[in-house]
């Protein structure tokens, strides 16, 4: 059984950097053929995604906030992060970290429990 578990600031500062982390047991990031993920749901608002890091490492990104994020990983913890920058009280919402068979989906077939984020001064 795979897990995911999220790990980060709950509040931000705008023009700040968001940094989350997601902690992968019961599996590998290194698996083939699956993609580890980033989701977000703003409050009131329909999920979104927002970018994948593959087995590989290859990286893939929501073309509206592509230049001012990435996905990194750490092999050695079973980790991949997600780095926001210039963040603003429009990135406050829920963030999801997800295991998918493809990109660009919002129906991962693993979820973490997702958590809060809250951009404000």
């Amino acid at each position: 059984q795979v897990r995911l578990q999220e790990s980060g600031p709950g509040l931000v500062k705008p023009s700040q950097t968001l940094s989350l982390t997601c902690t992968v047991s019961g599996g590998s990031i290194t698996t083939s053929d699956v993609y580890w993920v980033w989701i977000r749901q703003p409050p009131g608002k329909d999920l979104e995604w927002l970018g994948a890091i593959g087995s590989g490492g290859s990286t893939y990104y929501h073309p509206a906030h592509r230049s001012r994020m990435s996905i990194s990983r750490d092999t050695s913890k079973n980790q991949f992060t997600l780095h926001l920058n210039s963040v603003t009280p429009e990135d406050t919402a829920v963030y999801y970290c997800g295991r998918d068979k493809a990109v660009a989906t919002t129906t991962p077939d693993y979820w973490g429990q997702g958590t809060q984020v809250t951009v404000s001064s």
